[in-house]
């Protein structure tokens, strides 16, 4: 299977999370949108102590980890319901190599990202699920997501081909960096 973008999700609405403002309600767009140093234009961070900035611009998230939630929990797990930014599909991101690169869509008009860091979830993840203290039980599964740095701006849309275009020796994963192995 061709790796691909899925759905290129941006906020929908502010909400108050169970501590603070959240901007974790992302849904998908349609047409290209272009993609900056910070992230997508249009898009919005809340809290940037934790979200948003030059290594954590994009957060992925995989189709196939979302259907392995929507078997745990038995409930749909649309794109950007985990707050991602790219909804991916046949694109391993739990295996995903820390400084791993992917280019997006084509050289001329696509992007450049690196695989930063796992996602490290809080309690505004469990209060957009409905389900208390879900945030550890997501971080305890190394189903995390990555964030992603941009090397090279342009647009993403749906559709877009994800290509693997280097991964690091060192092997340490998303996953395993998220569960701690």
């Amino acid at each position: 299977m061709t790796a691909r973008v899925v759905a290129v999700n941006v906020v929908f609405e502010v909400i108050r999370g169970p501590t603070r403002w959240t901007a974790i309600d992302k849904r998908p767009v349609r047409g290209s949108i272009e993609v900056s140093e910070l992230g997508l234009v249009g898009d919005r961070q809340c809290d940037t102590r934790y979200h948003g900035g030059p290594d954590k611009a994009l957060y992925a998230y995989a189709e196939e980890d979302a259907d392995w939630w929507s078997g745990e929990l038995g409930r749909d797990i649309p794109p950007g319901l985990f707050g991602e930014n790219l909804t991916t599909v046949g694109l391993d991101v739990t295996g995903a190599v820390v400084g791993e690169r992917w280019r997006i869509g084509g050289p001329k008009h696509g992007i450049l990202v690196e695989v930063r860091s796992p996602r490290t979830p809080c309690g505004n993840l469990s209060g957009r699920m409905g389900i208390h203290r879900f945030h550890h039980r997501f971080a305890k599964t190394g189903r995390v997501g990555a964030y992603l740095k941009v090397l090279e701006t342009g647009s993403v849309r749906e559709g877009n081909r994800i290509t693997v275009v280097h991964q690091p020796e060192h092997g340490r994963t998303i996953g395993q960096l998220s569960s701690g192995g």
